[in-house]
C-alpha cells in the first residue's frame, strides 16, 4: 500500500471499476470523493466552484466517466458516446486549472481499442499502431483533451483492456451462451482477447502514484492474452460445460443488432502489451486466465463468471 495516498477522487464511480475502487480504498482508510451526474456524488459536473473544492487537496484523481459502448453505434449513441468522455475530460481539466492544491496525478480512463485490428504482433505502448474507425476516434479525442489540458500535473491515459472481476456483467451474453451449450468459438476464434482483472487495475493505479517518472499512455492487460478459442473453453470448463456451439461471424453481426450492441466488440482482435507496466516492475497478481477465472468463481454463485468491458 502507498501510505502517502489519503484522499482520491473517483469520476464516474458509479460504474463497475468505479464501486470496485472506491470499496477498495475505503477499506484501506482513504478518504474517496466522487463526482458525477447525481445527487449522490459530491460534486456534480455542472457546477465548476464545488468540482474545485472537491478536487482541491486530493492526492489522485482518477476520472472514469464515459457512457457504456455496449449499444449500437448509431448517430445518438455515437454522440453520447463520444461527449461522456471529452467534455467530462474537458471540464475536469478546467477545475484543476483553478484548484490551489491540486493532485500530483491525474489518471484518465481510455481504452485498449486504440490499437488497430492485431493478429500478428502485441500493441505496446510506444510500438502499436493506432487503429481507425469509431471506437479508436473515440480514444484519440479522449486522449488529445487530457493530453490538451493546460495543467501542471502529471497525467496517464489508462488504456483499459477487458476487465474481469466477479459482479460485472458487460459481456455477460458469452457466459450466457456457454450455459446454454452455445458457448463455442466466435468469428474464426482467433482473435486475440487482451484482459485485465479488475483487483489488478487497482494495484495499476497505486504503481503509478508511487512511480512518478510514469506518464502518457500506459496499457491495462495481463502479459498472457489469449485467443478468443481459448477464452471459451475456459469458460466452459468453469461452467462444466464440455461442449459450446461455435457462433459465426455473420451470426453475431446478426445477432449483435437484434439485442442492439456492435459485433466488434466480440470480433476485434484486441492485443495490447503492457510495456511501461512491466518494464517498470508491476507483477501482476493474476498473470492468467486460469488464475483470474478461478478467483471470480470462488467468490460468485453457481459458477458464475461476471465480466465488464473496460
Amino acid at each position: 500500500m502507498n501510505d502517502s495516498l489519503s484522499t482520491v477522487v473517483l469520476c464516474g464511480a458509479s460504474g463497475y471499476i468505479g464501486r470496485y475502487l472506491r470499496a477498495s480504498y475505503e477499506q484501506r482508510g482513504i478518504q474517496v470523493r466522487t463526482v458525477g451526474r447525481g445527487p449522490s456524488s459530491d460534486a456534480t459536473w455542472d457546477d465548476r466552484r464545488r468540482l474545485v473544492d472537491v478536487l482541491d487537496g486530493s492526492d489522485l484523481v482518477v476520472n472514469l466517466a464515459g457512457r457504456s459502448v455496449s449499444c449500437r453505434y448509431n448517430k445518438t449513441n455515437a454522440d453520447a458516446i463520444m461527449s461522456s468522455r471529452v467534455q467530462t475530460t474537458a471540464e475536469l481539466g478546467r477545475a484543476l486549472a483553478e484548484v490551489q492544491n491540486a493532485p500530483t496525478l491525474w489518471v484518465n480512463a481510455s481504452t485498449g481499442t486504440i490499437y488497430r485490428d492485431s493478429r500478428d504482433r502485441p500493441m505496446g505502448e510506444s510500438t502499436g499502431e493506432l487503429g481507425s474507425g469509431f471506437s479508436v476516434e473515440v480514444a484519440r479525442a479522449w486522449e488529445r483533451e487530457l493530453f490538451d489540458a493546460d495543467v501542471a500535473i502529471r497525467k496517464v491515459a489508462l488504456r483499459l483492456s477487458i476487465v474481469l472481476g466477479a459482479g460485472g456483467g458487460a459481456i455477460n451474453p458469452m457466459i450466457d451462451l456457454a450455459r446454454l451449450g452455445l458457448g463455442g468459438t466466435m468469428g474464426d476464434g482467433q482473435q486475440m482477447f487482451s484482459w485485465v482483472h479488475v483487483a489488478d487495475v487497482a494495484r495499476v493505479l497505486d504503481h503509478l502514484h508511487e512511480n512518478r517518472g510514469i506518464s502518457g499512455p500506459v496499457n491495462v492487460a495481463t502479459p498472457y492474452p489469449v485467443i478468443n478459442e481459448v477464452l471459451m473453453q475456459q469458460i466452459r470448463a468453469t461452467l462444466g460445460r464440455a461442449r459450446g456451439v461455435p457462433t459465426p461471424s455473420w451470426l453475431l453481426q446478426f445477432g449483435a443488432r437484434v439485442i442492439r450492441t456492435e459485433a466488434e466488440l466480440v470480433l476485434k482482435s484486441r492485443w495490447v502489451d503492457p510495456l511501461v507496466l512491466t518494464d517498470s516492475g508491476f507483477e501482476f497478481r493474476y498473470p492468467t486466465l486460469d488464475d483470474a477465472l478461478a478467483e471470480i468463481a470462488s467468490r460468485t454463485p453457481r459458477g458464475l463468471l461476471p465480466v465488464t468491458l473496460g
